[in-house]
């Protein structure tokens, strides 16, 4: 089977990785294009289009996908199928068009529910204990055409958007591997997602990841579950953002008002929330390293009735 194959970040990596294994022809890798990061702002290649260079596949990164020269290069290849991977850009009729087996989508949900660019963030802070993974046809929708198989995922009380994304990229890599073989065959039926049930996870910004301390402690902790590794669930402290990595919930009540430190521990800073308190165990200040919180705690010399906000 040959296949052009479309993906952008880390989640993408196992996928690609896998076609390779398989021994399936990949023709053309396409990711979107190397961008400046980091304080030198060097452009970097994207994890897949280094994957590819590794690899030694075939590579482009076009600014537009659905440029007519990239749909005529694309058409030119003859793909049995176009796979994607959280490739970034939404791929037009033209360019669904071409392939015979269709534009199969890895998904990061239990599709209808979180379809969107961000489904993994969404799950943690609706503080969802199962997600999964949903290979899919694709359509000229967002996240809307047919589903061609599904696996569970749990969450893990401890995991992390980043820890989350990867279990699910390896998941989406074998079932990928079970439903590509499958659908050639026919063995596969395509089945209409129930739009009723539908559910939406739109990107999300860094003033997302502001924490509210009205909320609950639990709603905070999902908060800072969903927002790392990047860009990391932040607040205001003497007037300096401090990034909030790691929290537990405190289901004791307190008369303290929401953000106000109630207590310093060895390891540990308890705040007050809106319903109940969260112990605050690593933090970063700006332009700082991560470090324990209470470590930062002697250091910035805190005390109680002090406030974040």
């Amino acid at each position: 089977m040959r296949i052009v194959y479309m993906g952008t970040p880390e989640f993408a990596v196992p996928a690609l990785q896998a076609l390779h294994g398989a021994g399936y022809e990949i023709a053309l890798v396409i990711s979107q294009p190397d961008r400046p990061r980091g304080r030198g702002r060097q452009a970097n290649p994207t994890p897949v289009a280094a994957t590819a260079r590794e690899l030694g596949l075939p590579l482009a990164q076009p600014a537009k996908v659905n440029a007519p020269e990239v749909v005529d290069q694309i058409r030119e290849l003859a793909p049995d199928a176009i796979v994607v991977a959280a490739f970034g850009q939404i791929l037009r009729k033209p360019l669904l068009e071409i392939p015979p087996i269709g534009c199969i989508n890895i998904h990061g949900s239990l599709l209808p529910q979180y379809r969107g660019g961000s489904p993994v963030q969404h799950a943690l802070l609706s503080g969802e204990r199962v997600t999964g993974i949903t290979i899919m046809l694709m359509d000229e929708g967002m996240d809307t055409g047919p589903i061609l198989m599904q696996r569970e995922v749990p969450i893990a009380p401890e995991d992390t958007a980043g820890t989350l994304l990867d279990r699910l990229a390896r998941v989406g890599a074998d079932l990928l591997l079970e439903a590509l073989p499958a659908l050639a065959a026919g063995r596969l039926e395509p089945t209409p997602q129930d739009a009723s049930r539908a559910t939406y996870a739109p990107n999300l910004s860094r003033e997302d990841a502001r924490i509210d301390w009205s909320s609950s402690a639990e709603k905070i902790r999902n908060q800072v579950r969903a927002f790392s590794p990047k860009p990391g669930a932040w607040a205001e402290f003497r007037g300096k953002e401090v990034k909030i990595w790691r929290a537990r919930v405190d289901s004791d009540a307190t008369d303290a008002s929401p953000g106000q430190i109630v207590a310093i521990g060895p390891e540990s800073i308890r705040v007050a929330t809106g319903e109940g308190t969260l112990w605050l165990e690593e933090v970063q200040e700006a332009g700082k390293s991560r470090m324990g919180a209470g470590a930062f705690a002697r250091g910035a010399r805190l005390a109680p009735g002090e406030r974040f906000s």
